[in-house]
């Protein structure tokens, strides 16, 4: 729909600030990522390695949803109820194109949470007495969502605890050894890039593996779309849920259900649905009112994330994340919870120091590096074996950055 093509003056001018993306060393090309950050409004005062939570918009991507919030507000149901399925084909079919699948494997959501827990809820390949596996390293609601099923389908939750240190062959391990012990196996769910600690799944290959054992898989990708460069059927999975408000840029409120051609009949309509065909992926979730605004913006996120690329943001993300992590690895007393192997870690990373467990422990750390060092961070439940502080650096972040992190975790490991 052209409607969706148009951008601000300012919008195609502040793109044109951006240098080419370099080809050589491009995590490393401190002036382009300079351009990029002067994109975005930050402070000095308070280094913000919070970026988990979701993405700030980009000045210009800002520019475009107050456009489409004072036209949404001007015009209400004069733009919804005459235009809204032609712009809802056009914005669900710039995000299907991002995300290199069709448009009749992909609908839009509020968040991954509400994809997510529509996949499981309305998951149908399952009989009393069959098991669905999750680990502690997925999202709590994600969690909360598999032990229901002992109600609403008479299975048998089972929990895993993702090995630490982790690495790729302990990982895999954990998966194959839980399908043997479980035969009866028929839902795995998995998070690609972990909430809590930032580890990369290997979710290709365990899925493979799933599939083969019976099992359907359900993949939790809100961490990974737009941090890591992929396409969604590349995950080998017939069922994900995304977010397009983290790492795309997108206002809050955009995410997005994925159902592979072919998997649709293993979800049921939500709640009933009959307000598209049983046929339609659009019956597997139900909104209401979205923030029109919002989505309505998502086609010049999408634009910007094309601009600066999936390619250099994963790149820019774990280079930020090396050079705190892997420093702080040497660090006594200081646990790097994502191992070195690039396949395994992105831009987000957390870490434990010793025997500092508890949610207390970890708050008490992330208030002493936002006081003592101008550094703000998050603690994060999940892990069975303890809490964690999580770190995460956003395309705006300078390598100045996350070094005043590394100077403030040193710190804190010499006191013990």
């Amino acid at each position: 729909m052209p409607q969706l093509d148009y951008r601000l003056p300012e919008f195609d001018a502040a793109l044109g600030t951006l240098p080419v993306t370099p080809t050589a060393n491009i995590a490393g090309d401190e002036p382009y990522w300079s351009a990029v950050r002067a994109l975005y409004r930050q402070s000095d005062a308070l280094v913000n390695l919070e970026n988990g939570f979701w993405g700030a918009m980009a000045e210009p991507v800002k520019a475009m949803f107050l456009h489409w919030t004072e036209r949404v507000n001007f015009e209400t149901t004069l733009l919804v109820r005459q235009h809204w399925p032609q712009i809802m084909d056009g914005v669900r079919g710039k995000v299907a194109q991002a995300m290199g699948c069709g448009i009749d494997e992909i609908e839009l959501t509020r968040n991954a949470t509400e994809a997510l827990l529509a996949l499981v809820s309305g998951y149908n390949r399952l009989e009393p007495g069959d098991t669905v596996l999750y680990s502690d390293l997925d999202y709590p609601c994600g969690r909360d969502a598999m032990e229901w099923l002992r109600e609403r389908r008479g299975v048998t939750p089972v929990r895993l605890t993702i090995p630490e240190p982790a690495t790729r062959e302990n990982v895999l391990d954990t998966y194959a050894a839980a399908l043997r012990a479980h035969p009866r196996t028929r839902l795995v769910l998995l998070s690609h890039v972990c909430f809590a600690t930032g580890l990369v799944m290997p979710v290709r290959d365990i899925a493979a593996m799933a599939e083969a054992a019976g099992a359907g898989v359900i993949v939790d990708a809100a961490h990974s779309w737009g941090m890591l460069d992929f396409d969604v059927p590349d995950l080998g999975a017939p069922f994900a849920a995304l977010n397009l408000h983290k790492w795309i840029g997108a206002p809050l409120g955009c995410g997005a259900v994925y159902i592979r051609r072919g998997s649709l009949d293993a979800i049921d309509p939500y709640l009933g649905d009959r307000t598209w065909p049983a046929s339609d992926i659009r019956s597997r979730v139900h909104t209401g009112s979205p923030n029109f605004a919002a989505w309505l913006t998502v086609p010049a996120a999408l634009e910007l994330h094309g601009k600066i690329g999936a390619h250099a943001k994963e790149a820019r993300l774990r280079a930020l994340r090396n050079a705190w992590a892997e420093p702080a690895r040497a660090l006594p007393g200081v646990q790097i919870m994502t191992p070195a192997d690039p396949s395994m870690t992105a831009g987000i990373t957390s870490f434990r120091l010793h025997g500092r467990t508890s949610k207390a422990d970890n708050d008490a750390i992330v208030a002493a590096l936002r006081e003592r060092f101008g550094v703000f961070t998050v603690a994060r439940p999940g892990p069975d074996a303890g809490e964690v502080v999580r770190v995460t650096p956003g395309v705006f972040t300078r390598m100045q950055d996350v070094e005043r992190l590394l100077e403030g975790l040193s710190v804190l490991a010499r006191e013990g």
